[in-house]
């Protein structure tokens, strides 16, 4: 049997940690943070974990760990 190849998009958004949980950055802290909130800047700093309705299709995509 083949390879299983890791979907790319999911490889560059998505970490694991060493439990089997899949971890994430939140969106929209890259540029234009002049018009966003302070809170929603603080809010949106650090990594947060996958909730668990999306944990099982985005470990589709990481076939290789992602602990389905």
């Amino acid at each position: 049997m083949p390879k299983m190849k890791t979907k790319s998009a999911a490889k560059k958004r998505f970490k694991l940690t060493g439990t089997g949980k899949i971890k994430f950055q939140h969106a929209g802290t890259r540029h234009n943070l002049g018009g966003k909130s302070k809170k929603g800047k603080r809010q949106a700093r650090g990594m947060d974990v996958v909730h668990d309705t999306d944990h099982e299709r985005i470990a589709r995509g990481l076939p290789y760990g992602g602990g389905i």
